[in-house]
Formats: C-alpha cells, structure tokens, sequence
C-alpha cells in the first residue's frame, strides 16, 4: 500500500468513527442509528444523525441532515469537493441528495441488504444517466456499523 493510500484509509477511518459516534447519538434517542459527516479539506462542514421520529420528518435521514446542516454552514446547496461518511449504504433519496448536492465522495460504512442503492440493490453509482458522478467506497468500519444496527434492533425486539 503506498502511503497516499495508507493515509486515506486512516483518514477515512477517522471520519467514520466521527459518523458512528453520530450513530450512537441517534440510538440514544430512539433512532435507527446512522450517523454522517460531510468533511471539506480535513474539516467537517456538516453532522447528522437519524432523525425521523423526533423532527416527524421522513427525509431527516442522517445524510440529508448533514447535507443541509453543510449547506446552511457554507451558504451554498452546492457542496462540490466533499466527502459524505455515513455509517451505512444510503438509501434512494440520500443518494440523490448527495447526486443534487454534488459531493465527490461517499464513503460507507455496512452494507444496506433491503434498500442500500450503491452495491446492494440498484448499482446507482453505476448508473450513466446522472448529470454528477461520485467515488464511491463502502465497508469501512463496516463491522463497527453492523454491530450497532444489530444491537439496536435486538433491544427493540425484546
């Protein structure tokens, strides 16, 4: 691995522990635990956590809640060189927010079986007809991810 290489996976681990601790935010209230930030140039522009239920917003996903936190923040719904860390595959409408939005990169953490749109069902990344393209990579911390989702929903079922 070269050191470019070794320096954007310690990066991206970095941030996506930002994100999990983000998830474990929104479990505590209740939440699906998924968390997310948009980092700029090594800073964060922009932090979410799962939010539907408390805000009674089904966009509030934590995507869209760090998108439109970056964008109040910058002044600007065009967030062009960014990366969204998001603690698991994103969903249709949080992958086109991102498309929307312009972010370069999308990094994740699990993968989504049932609705994840970048490897697990559509491919959408893939996809041509999108007028923005993004780089796009998955499964990192992705253990950490799945462990949450996995102890949330066990608590809930009991």
């Amino acid at each position: 691995m070269s050191e470019d290489a070794s320096m954007l996976n310690l990066s991206d681990e970095y941030w996506m522990a930002e994100a999990l601790a983000l998830a474990e935010q929104a479990a505590s209230l209740g939440e699906v635990p998924v968390g997310a930030v948009l980092v700029r140039d090594g800073v964060v522009i922009g932090r979410g956590h799962n939010q539907p239920i408390s805000s009674q917003d089904p966009t509030a996903h934590a995507e869209v809640v760090a998108l439109r936190d970056a964008a109040r923040q910058q002044g600007n719904y065009r967030l062009a060189d960014t990366t969204l860390y998001v603690t698991i595959e994103p969903c249709t409408m949080c992958f086109g927010a991102m498309v929307h939005a312009r972010v370069a990169r999308l990094v994740y953490g699990a993968t989504e079986p049932r609705a994840g749109v970048c490897v697990s069902q559509l491919g959408l990344p893939e996809q041509g007809f999108y007028n923005h393209a993004m780089v796009v990579t998955g499964g990192v911390l992705a253990e950490q991810s799945s462990r949450l989702l996995k102890a949330f929903f066990a608590r809930r079922r009991r």
